[in-house]
């Protein structure tokens, strides 16, 4: 098993290194609907991507797909999924849905032109998994644990590794056949929680997909363009190798990394480190 990785960039360059260097999908972040008041306090990733970053990065992609994230359902979704269609997507990622409604609404209106993912990452979606498994019909499902946990009001977002609830939901969307990824990897060696014990809970649960966080590569904050390439060179490589070597692992290392992950979020929360927006 291989993890399909993705990457959130609307730079042409480093898209194009990323994409030599073996990550599988370059990733354009159109959501702003409600994400500034969900995540004013954290950290995290808040894009300034436009439909133009689609459209200048998508015709020189060779072998990477491009993703896009929309907003979440609204009076404009139409509009926008055509729009960001005709641009050149390949995939189109619905986040913060919270109704089988809310699915079809989007299943509908891509009608089947793209490749489809749920982005899934509040407590009322998984509360609807069971009906938007047995009654939808998408090529594949992502768990947000960022926003999935501040849903749940926990304070660490691996915290949903630690008590079960990633398990839970990799087992019923797996039981159809539907391929699933789960949050981000940082760069090996790195990490409170350290990125190694992330992607053997990956393999653990059969997971194929993982985002490929800003620790991996922080491009924003590297002028030379060369050191980008060797960043990347390098840290895919290490990443390759680790995933090649866990082919050797038996049941019991994955066991064992599962109760050391638990442990290790215990710690983290315990002695409330600031953990919000860990990427």
């Amino acid at each position: 098993m291989t993890l399909k990785f993705m990457y959130i960039t609307n730079d042409v360059n480093v898209a194009l290194i990323a994409e030599k260097y073996g990550v599988d999908r370059i990733w354009i972040d159109l959501e702003t609907l409600g994400k500034e008041e969900r995540q004013k306090n954290m950290d995290s990733v808040k894009s300034n991507h436009s439909i133009e970053d689609i459209k200048k990065i998508a015709p020189l992609l060779t072998k990477s797909e491009m993703l896009v994230r929309i907003n979440p359902i609204n009076v404009n979704s139409e509009n926008e999924i055509n729009t960001v269609i005709d641009a050149g997507a390949d995939i189109i990622m619905l986040p913060m849905w919270k109704s089988v409604d809310d699915v079809n609404t989007f299943l509908s209106i891509v009608d089947g032109r793209v490749k489809t993912t749920l982005l899934l990452e509040t407590k009322e979606a998984v509360e609807c998994l069971d009906k938007i498994l047995e009654l939808c019909h998408m090529d594949e499902i992502h768990i947000g644990l960022n926003d999935l946990h501040l849903s749940y009001n926990l304070s660490f977002m691996f915290e949903l590794l630690s008590n079960g609830t990633v398990e839970k939901l990799c087992k019923k969307i797996a039981a159809k056949g539907i391929p699933y990824g789960f949050g981000g990897i940082a760069k090996l060696g790195e990490g409170i929680l350290p990125a190694e014990r992330i992607i053997m809970e990956h393999f653990k649960y059969g997971s194929t997909r993982a985002i490929l966080s800003r620790s991996f590569c922080n491009y924003k904050k590297i002028n030379d363009i060369k050191k980008v390439e060797y960043i990347f060179s390098s840290n895919m490589k290490i990443l390759k190798n680790f995933e090649k070597s866990l082919e050797y692992k038996t049941e019991e290392e994955f066991i064992n990394n599962s109760n050391e992950v638990q442990r290790l979020v215990e710690q983290i929360v315990k002695h409330g480190r600031n953990c919000n927006g860990i990427k």
